[in-house]
């Protein structure tokens, strides 16, 4: 049984991920995500059901367009399985129980929503050095107001309310001091929004968890870069992806790195 709910959680994932899929593209070229049929980028022929099944029409066509067999780009079924795998492990993380209570599935709709809008986020700023902000401040209100209904429910106590908007308030200010100093030449104004997001959704030691992986990480990539001679030295690197995945990695292990970081700092 238990199995079988994963299946179907990850399942929901690829479908979601497609949607993202549709979402992003329509962000890049002003268009509407709620109106008018998916169609291929290149041929702009509109697509049939069997061409958008997740995962399974890219493998089923073999990367290339039905109509106009120019490549599919391989954002999409990656997107899809990055989507799938990580609504699986929110899932299986927060909700271990099958049959759960209201408030959990508010709780779990929460953070598939929140998951989404950084997955686009991602993506994006991967591809344009920019972070949109319909996402990032949509996704700042809908966290707000979780909170909000949190406190309600009795999830979090009025301390640990304070301590989640302590955590976005000076995740937010660390990276405003670094663009002032910078003048905005190693961050931009969208890193500030994320990091308030990402102390909103993760709250206090997670926020420092998800900063201190993206940091690390940030900087092994770009050495990696420039020592491949793909990037130089004042060359523009997108961080949002490093502060996505540092957010997803202190969401699920958290604990155990702060826990990892106290032991290092006491050894010490």
């Amino acid at each position: 049984m238990e199995i079988l709910v994963y299946f179907f959680v990850s399942l929901f994932g690829l479908i979601i991920g497609s949607f993202l899929n549709c979402i992003i593209y329509r962000l890049e070229t002003g268009g509407s995500f709620l109106r008018g049929r998916s169609f291929c980028p290149n041929c702009k022929k509109e697509l049939a059901w069997q061409d958008l099944l997740p995962v399974f029409s890219f493998i089923f066509l073999r990367g290339k367009c039905r109509y106009c067999r120019k490549k599919i780009s391989w954002q999409y079924p990656l997107t899809e399985i990055a989507t799938g795998i990580i609504f699986m492990l929110v899932f299986r993380i927060f909700f271990s129980q099958i049959f759960l209570q209201s408030v959990d599935y508010l709780n779990l709709a929460y953070y598939w929503a929140i998951t989404a809008f950084l997955i686009i986020i991602f993506i994006y700023d991967l591809k344009h050095y920019i972070i949109p902000d319909k996402v990032i401040y949509l996704a700042i209100i809908v966290s707000v107001v979780w909170r909000a209904v949190s406190l309600f429910f009795d999830l979090y106590t009025e301390h640990e309310i304070l301590e989640i908007a302590c955590a976005a308030l000076v995740s937010a200010a660390f990276f405003l001091l670094i663009v002032l100093l910078s003048h905005g030449k190693w961050m931009g104004a969208g890193d500030i929004k994320l990091a308030f997001l990402m102390g909103l959704v993760l709250g206090w030691p997670g926020v420092l968890v998800a900063l201190s992986v993206a940091f690390y990480s940030g900087a092994v990539v770009g050495l990696g870069l420039m020592a491949l001679g793909k990037k130089k030295l004042k060359s523009e690197i997108p961080f949002a992806p490093f502060l996505v995945a540092g957010t997803f990695i202190a969401l699920f292990w958290g604990n155990e790195l702060a826990g990892w970081y106290q032991t290092v700092f006491l050894l010490k």
